[in-house]
């Protein structure tokens, strides 16, 4: 048992939660795009999960897209990346 793991902190989230922010720290201070990850990659489905949907996702963009993931996305969506708005 490592540290992290003592601390309730696995590998696989750790790691899941990087490939999420990954996208999100691309984009640098000229304001280029970061690349969008395709919807297999983030397990995007077109239905809620746990209370989680894409219309309270920070990164969803109205009506049907998200800074984050390529393609149409549902608002009643989710994916891996999702994080609580602000």
């Amino acid at each position: 048992m490592n540290e992290w793991d003592s601390k309730g902190v696995n590998r696989r989230a750790l790691l899941l939660a990087a490939a999420g922010a990954a996208p999100l720290l691309a984009v640098g201070t000229n304001g280029a795009k970061a690349a969008k990850l395709p919807q297999a990659a983030v397990a995007y489905q077109d239905s809620p999960k746990n209370g989680q949907q894409c219309d309270n996702c920070g990164v969803f963009i109205a009506p049907n897209s998200c800074k984050t993931v390529t393609g149409v996305v549902s608002p009643t969506g989710w994916c891996k990346i999702w994080v609580k708005k602000a």
